[in-house]
């Protein structure tokens, strides 16, 4: 059984973020193609996540994507995704979530990153979208909004920050799962210690979610509004 996108996403119902998405524009130092053409430095395999690196404009913190392949439906990768309440389950080093703001598709959330003393938790504030990405492919973006609330001087905002989750059916329930993040954690946090930190959160955040996204006993509702913008199509199994 394998399955196909179908959407009715309009560049009027995507976010800032999803509209550059769309026409392969860079945005924050990372674009669509970049991604999808796997122009990336590969780093290491391990478990079979692949993780790679690309240096960015203006930035000496390197960008890093993620790529992994999961025995699960695409409808149960887009319910977990949305199951917000269970992203600690997760997402490597999360210590707070919280959604700020929800209108229809998009989110605006607030996420803070545990971070080794004597540093302050770094706290991220991010606008989610949905956006085609290729043929068959649908993308979750991911762009920071770091004035959308006064700063709290008990964590150290995250002023840059951009990604995508990227997600593609490869047939006989399977989803080819990408994931591509740049963020600048900040002036205190050395370069050096930034990018070699990089490694740990695709490589965590997919090794987890693959688990919680294989647990049978973990059954997240699916989305309904999902279904006003995108229709997953399964085909008939592939005969003999």
């Amino acid at each position: 059984m394998s399955s196909r996108i179908t959407s009715s996403l309009s560049p009027s119902e995507c976010s800032p973020l999803s509209l550059a998405v769309l026409n392969n524009q860079s945005t924050d130092g990372m674009d669509l193609t970049s991604i999808l053409e796997k122009n990336w430095d590969f780093r290491v395999e391990h478990k079979g996540v692949r993780i790679y690196s690309s240096r960015v404009n203006g930035s000496d913190i390197h960008s890093f994507k993620g790529e992994t392949e999961l025995a699960v439906s695409f409808k149960k990768l887009i319910s977990l995704f949305h199951d917000m309440a269970s992203y600690s389950r997760w997402v490597h080093k999360l210590a707070e979530m919280e959604v700020l703001e929800k209108n229809g598709i998009d989110y605006v959330v607030r996420q803070v990153i545990d971070t080794p003393w004597p540093l302050q938790k770094r706290e991220m504030i991010i606008r989610t979208g949905l956006a085609l990405a290729g043929e068959n492919s649908i993308a979750v973006t991911m762009t920071g909004e770091p004035d959308y609330l006064p700063v709290n001087s008990n964590y150290h905002r995250v002023r840059h920050a951009s990604g995508l989750w990227v997600f593609t059916p490869n047939g006989h329930g399977k989803v080819q799962l990408t994931f591509v993040m740049h963020v600048d954690p900040g002036s205190d946090v050395p370069a050096a210690v930034g990018n070699a930190g990089m490694f740990d959160v695709p490589f965590h955040s997919l090794n987890n979610l693959r688990t919680l996204a294989m647990d049978s006993s973990y059954t997240p509702p699916y989305p309904k509004e999902i279904e006003q913008h995108i229709a997953i199509v399964d085909d008939a199994p592939d005969m003999p």
